[in-house]
């Protein structure tokens, strides 16, 4: 069998899914597939893919099975039963969960001679198969290798680490920045579109403007690895005298500001702990220690 083309299993069609199943199939892998509900199986198998069913006729049809569904629970109900079929064979889990849930999945995994990744899907199902959307794996480097070529076909595989949890931490960092970044733009588009500007007309300058934030992660990065912030670009004192500027312009305007105040009491926080002539990295010290900076 081609080493890009080898047979897959799939455990789990909900949107996602269904989006990995078509991916493997697009690309020519001999997919074999399973779902509680069949009928969401009918349009991948009229492309071609295989019905399985039971958990254990899917999971022996493959070396591989990609297991994407609702959460551990499910996914322990789901395979409980097959465990008997993984011996030998590779469980990658793209299942959202807790880096403690992955701990123990690997666990569950070797204890039926099964080898184990941990994945994070970093995009929507439309773009499942986009090499530029990035697909985050933890575990066994071996394991990870072995497969690259076939996980290449759903993005851009991402090997973290032989630690198995960190592929959920850093989908929940990742979807934190995501957050925290669109609740933003929207703060923004908002003000703006007070005096009457398109969020299609403000998009473009915030876009250029977050290239521009992300020299300041660059700068800032190895400020936090070394614990040392030097205040030579814009200080925590500078950037809450900024603030008070964002927050005014949007109290005038009706535009609601829970947000830009929970960082200015973050920047205080900071600034009381003795960081005001510090970089705005600094705040690291606030968030790693949210108790002590209340003391």
């Amino acid at each position: 069998m081609n080493a890009e083309h080898r047979p897959v299993t799939v455990v789990g069609l909900g949107s996602m899914g269904s989006a990995l199943a078509a991916a493997l199939l697009d690309r020519g892998h001999p997919t074999t597939v399973w779902n509680r509900s069949p009928d969401k199986a009918r349009s991948l198998v009229d492309r071609g893919a295989r019905l399985a069913g039971t958990p254990r006729e899917a999971i022996a049809a493959s070396p591989l099975t990609i297991a994407c569904v609702l959460d551990y629970e499910t996914l322990y109900s789901v395979l409980d039963p097959a465990a008997g079929e993984l011996a030998g064979r590779t469980l990658v889990n793209l299942t959202s969960g807790s880096p403690e849930q992955a701990h123990e999945a690997v666990k569950w995994a070797h204890s039926h001679g099964a080898g184990y990744l941990d994945g994070a899907i970093m995009t929507t199902p439309p773009g499942v198969g986009d090499p530029a959307m990035m697909f985050l794996y933890s575990g066994s480097r071996e394991v990870f290798d072995a497969h690259r070529p076939t996980l290449a076909t759903l993005g851009d595989p991402l090997h973290l680490g032989t630690d198995p949890g960190l592929a959920s931490l850093y989908d929940a960092a990742l979807l934190g920045l995501m957050w925290s970044t669109m609740t933003g733009w929207l703060h923004g588009t908002a003000l703006v579109g007070a005096e009457r500007t398109s969020a299609t007309a403000f998009t473009p300058v915030a876009i250029r403007w977050l290239g521009a934030v992300a020299g300041f992660l660059t700068t800032y990065a190895p400020q936090v690895d070394a614990g040392r912030y030097p205040g030579d670009d814009a200080t925590v004192d500078v950037q809450i005298a900024a603030i008070d500027h964002l927050i005014h312009a949007a109290a005038a305007r009706g535009i609601d500001n829970a947000l830009p105040e929970l960082l200015k009491a973050a920047m205080e926080k900071a600034a009381a702990a003795g960081h005001g002539q510090d970089s705005y990295a600094s705040l690291i010290e606030v968030l790693r220690k949210p108790a002590d900076s209340e003391a």
